[in-house]
C-alpha cells in the first residue's frame, strides 16, 4: 500500500503521517518509514546525537495497524488512540534508519481495537507496545 492508499484510511496528513509504505495479510500490517535527517521530531531531541522520540515511534505503530481497520473506517469515522500498556524501547532509532513495524490486533469489541506492536531497525528491535483504539465518529 502506498502513500495515497494510507490517506484514504489515516487522517494524518503532512508531518504527522508517518509511514511510506504498508503491507498487509490477514493477521499483520508491516509498515516502513525513513527517518529522514530534516524530521521536525528531531530538531533538539537531542542535539549532536539525534534519536527519535519514543512517543514517535508509538505513533508509527498505531498508524501501522489502523490499516487493519480499513473496513471500519469510513468519511465519518476516525480511529482515536485510547491506550498504550508494556511499552519497552530496546535501541534507539536514529536519522537514515528505515524504521520498520510488525502489528496485529489482538483482539475487538467495537467500538474498541486491541493490539500490539514491535518495531524494528533491520533485525534490530527498538520498540515493543500494546495499544488500543476507539472508532469514532467526526465532530
Amino acid at each position: 500500500m502506498d502513500i495515497e492508499e494510507i490517506k484514504k484510511i489515516l487522517p494524518h496528513r503532512d508531518n504527522m503521517l508517518l509511514l511510506d509504505e504498508v503491507t498487509r495479510d490477514e493477521e499483520y500490517a508491516c509498515g516502513r518509514f525513513l527517518i529522514r535527517d530534516d524530521a521536525w521530531f528531531l530538531k533538539g531531541h537531542f542535539p549532536d546525537e539525534p534519536i527519535v522520540p519514543g512517543v514517535i515511534e508509538c505513533e508509527i505503530l498505531a498508524q501501522s495497524v489502523c490499516v487493519l481497520l480499513a473496513d471500519e473506517i469510513d468519511d465519518d469515522k476516525i480511529p482515536m488512540y485510547t491506550g498504550l500498556d508494556k511499552v519497552r524501547f530496546r535501541s534507539p532509532v536514529r536519522p537514515g534508519d528505515v524504521f520498520e513495524t510488525r502489528c496485529r490486533l489482538k483482539r475487538s469489541k467495537p467500538p474498541f481495537y486491541f493490539a500490539e506492536g514491535k518495531g524494528y531497525v533491520g533485525d534490530r528491535l527498538c520498540v515493543e507496545a500494546e495499544f488500543s483504539f476507539a472508532i469514532t465518529e467526526k465532530k
